[in-house]
């Protein structure tokens, strides 16, 4: 795997058990929505994974502008600065370990292409309103 991404954003619901799944197959990417609001989208040929599962993002994701709203350029600007500052939490012993719980591997020079750009610019948004947390 020469470039290899992997976004695991954990936070467990502990009254959702549900495993019913719908997959859509979508631009060579498999996209698995379950019930449970659990989101992984995962490349072909196995460059990249992400996988979100955090209560609410799914229907919260349903009222955000379409993919095509944002250009491509915006969302990895964006992205490059929320994974920064959201890494930095993640080993500075002043904030929660429960919100910061793993390091997102988002590497500037990889194009991740449009779906996960949108997906994780869409999850930082979701954190910020959801926790009342400024990533910018």
């Amino acid at each position: 795997m020469k470039y290899s991404v992997s976004i695991l954003v954990i936070f467990f619901l502990l009254f959702s058990c549900d495993s019913t799944k719908n997959t859509v197959k979508s631009n060579g990417d498999l996209l698995s929505i379950a019930a449970s609001d659990t989101l992984r989208i995962a490349n072909d040929s196995i460059e990249y994974e992400i996988i979100i599962i955090e209560p609410g993002f799914n229907s919260w994701l349903i009222s955000q502008p379409p993919k095509t709203f944002y250009g491509i350029d915006y969302l990895e600007t964006r992205n490059q600065i929320y994974v920064s500052e959201y890494n930095r939490r993640v080993y500075s012993p002043g904030f929660s370990k429960r919100l910061y719980e793993q390091e997102i591997n988002y590497d500037p020079n990889v194009r991740y292409g449009l779906e996960v750009n949108y997906l994780l610019f869409n999850y930082f948004n979701y954190f910020e309103v959801t926790y009342k947390q400024k990533l910018r």
